[in-house]
């Protein structure tokens, strides 16, 4: 946390995570909200692992591919806690499930580190005590749910949970990243749709339980198909902007991320930067020639693989189309930039590709350009013009080297 976080967001999240433990020490300690039912809170955890488990494999793919928001169908449980559950052990209850989703999901999950772990579950401790506190203070936690009273109760806590969320999320990504897009701090509308799809299906959770607690896991087929879809809608999204042969981004979804890049830099003024690395397969078209083009592209996989083991974890390798490929490198300086271009180049000297039976392909070299901003451009398409001069440079210099 203390190398890659912004001190700011360290702040943040570490006052968060003291909050969470304050107010859910303070509300058991007090018995804030009553007493609880403890077959109603070990049936929430249950069904909520439950679901976890179920819907495990499905989880881990859409955290892989997931951005900076991300939809988390445990809020159905949520809901119905906090109706059902005094305000701190809504809180448990949250802190249970994110456990258990940590255990068997985020940990093995690059883009999930236990800090940021740690700081959404004290949010959705908040947003959870929040709610059960609004419904609690205003005495609306005992209404019947087949009343007027009770309908409103449940839209308040869904309203209360929401809201609370999404200020402690966006919040908490601003910090984190600098980013102002809407997309990133509060979702597309449609991950908001099934936000509140999820929060309808709490709502029933909560009828079911007290009304006929039987049909409670009724409520489980659904969330799972919803839970599904969510991944389909992603791995759409994914399949638009990839490279089929290499599984690395395309033009189109690499140039994305780095016009992203740019103007988070631009918004960090002077002192920012980044760097972009054009890769050229030396002497390509004498392996489709001898070869065959479905060798030629057991190769570019191969290159591909190449480039981003010798790649730091921040850097972005795409695929321009053909045997080039680009590589955006943030937050480096010259030094540093050449060292990685010059890994890249060993690597892919060092490979040896087998392409069926005896066969085997190597000798491969790559000439690489480098450019900088803003030193080689204010803009993106002035820099990549800068990294495709460079490059042509190296070809004529003999290829298989760098140049800046």
């Amino acid at each position: 946390m203390w190398a890659v976080a912004r001190r700011r967001w360290i702040g943040y999240a570490m006052g968060s995570e003291a909050a969470a433990a304050a107010v859910t020490i303070a509300g058991l300690v007090t018995g804030f909200g009553g007493a609880v039912q403890f077959g109603s809170f070990a049936v929430l955890a249950g069904l909520g692992i439950a679901q976890a488990e179920l819907s495990r494999r499905i989880e881990v793919l859409r955290r892989w591919m997931s951005g900076q928001t991300h939809i988390n169908v445990t809020s159905v449980w949520y809901l119905a806690g906090a109706f059902l559950l005094p305000p701190a052990w809504v809180a448990v209850l949250a802190l249970v499930l994110y456990l258990h989703l940590w255990l068997r999901v985020w940990r093995h999950v690059r883009t999930r580190p236990a800090h940021r772990f740690a700081a959404s579950t004290a949010w959705a401790m908040l947003s959870c005590f929040a709610a059960s506190a609004v419904l609690t203070v205003g005495g609306l936690n005992r209404s019947p749910l087949d009343t007027a009273h009770g309908v409103f109760a449940l839209i308040l806590a869904a309203a209360v949970f929401e809201l609370s969320n999404v200020v402690f999320v966006a919040t908490g990504i601003y910090l984190y990243t600098n980013s102002r897009s809407p997309a990133d701090l509060v979702g597309t509308w449609e991950d908001n749709a099934f936000e509140l799809a999820t929060l309808c299906l709490g709502g029933l959770v909560a009828l079911a339980f007290v009304h006929q607690p039987v049909l409670v896991v009724f409520v489980l087929p659904p969330l799972l198909l919803l839970h599904r879809y969510l991944l389909l809608k992603q791995q759409l999204q994914v399949a638009v902007v990839t490279d089929e042969k290499t599984g690395l981004l395309n033009t189109a979804g690499w140039h994305d991320l780095a016009t992203n890049e740019l103007a988070r830099v631009r918004r960090r003024g002077e002192g920012s930067g980044f760097a972009v690395l054009m890769i050229d397969l030396d002497h390509f078209k004498r392996i489709n020639d001898t070869y065959g083009h479905l060798t030629g592209d057991e190769v570019l996989a191969a290159v591909a693989v190449a480039i981003e083991a010798s790649v730091r974890q921040s850097d972005t390798v795409g695929r321009f189309g053909g045997e080039e490929f680009v590589v955006l490198v943030p937050a480096t300086g010259r030094t540093d930039v050449l060292g990685i271009a010059e890994r890249v180049r060993v690597a892919v000297g060092e490979l040896t590709v087998a392409v069926g039976g005896p066969v085997r392909i190597d000798g491969l070299s790559v000439s690489v350009g480098v450019a900088s901003y803003p030193e080689a451009g204010t803009t993106l398409d002035e820099v990549l013009r800068s990294a495709d001069a460079a490059l042509y440079r190296a070809k004529d210099a003999g290829r298989n080297r760098v140049s800046i």
